[in-house]
C-alpha cells in the first residue's frame, strides 16, 4: 500500500492505522496527501495497473474558501514559517492532545497547491467507472477544512465516513 503524508509531514500513517487498508492495490493519502494519493491513483490506472481502493484521510478542501482566506494564509506562512507550521499543527490536532508527527521539507508552493487545488469530479467519476473504491474519512471536529462541505461534495463519489467526534488527524482522544 502506498500512503502520502499531509502538507510538511513524514510518516504520520501510523494514526490511520484503525482506517487503513493495507492491501498492495490500495493508495491512502492524509489532508495534502489526499490530493498526491488521487493523482497517483489516476496515473495508476492510466497506466493499466491494478488499484482496488483509493482512501482519503482529511483531504485537503479548499476549493470553496475565500480568496482572502487563502492569501492570508500564504502570507502568514511567508513572513513566519516556522511560527505558521507550529500553528497550523496545533490546529489540526485540536481540541485533544497533539500527538508526535515528524516534520518535512515544506514550500510556499505546495502550500499555493493545497489551498488552490480543485477537486476534479470527472477523475473521481472515472476512477469510480473503473471498479476503484473511494472511501473518504472526515472529522467532525476538523478545525482545518469545511467539514459539511468536503463530505457533501464527495459523497456523490465515494462511501463517506464521518468521525462526529474526530480531528483533522481523525484522532478522538
Amino acid at each position: 500500500m502506498k500512503f502520502f503524508s499531509g502538507f510538511s509531514l513524514q510518516n504520520e500513517s501510523y494514526l490511520f492505522q484503525r482506517y487503513r487498508d493495507n492491501s498492495h492495490y490500495c493508495v491512502s493519502g492524509f489532508s495534502y496527501g489526499a490530493i498526491k494519493a488521487l493523482r497517483y491513483a489516476q496515473e495508476q490506472l492510466n497506466n493499466n495497473k491494478r488499484l482496488d481502493r483509493v482512501q482519503l484521510f482529511s483531504p485537503a478542501f479548499f476549493q470553496e474558501s475565500s480568496e482572502k482566506f487563502k492569501r492570508l494564509q500564504l502570507l502568514s506562512y511567508k513572513k513566519n514559517k516556522e511560527l505558521y507550521l507550529k500553528t497550523f499543527l496545533t490546529s489540526c490536532f485540536k481540541p485533544y492532545e497533539q500527538k508526535i508527527v515528524q516534520h518535512s521539507h515544506s514550500s510556499y508552493e505546495e502550500l499555493e497547491e493545497l489551498l488552490y487545488y480543485v477537486w476534479n469530479k470527472k477523475v473521481l467519476e472515472d476512477l469510480v467507472s473503473q471498479g476503484v473504491v473511494i472511501e473518504v474519512y472526515l472529522g467532525g471536529k476538523d478545525n482545518i477544512i469545511e467539514v459539511s462541505r468536503a463530505k457533501e461534495f464527495f459523497l456523490e463519489y465515494s462511501c463517506v465516513t464521518l468521525i462526529q467526534e474526530a480531528n483533522h488527524f481523525l484522532q478522538t482522544n
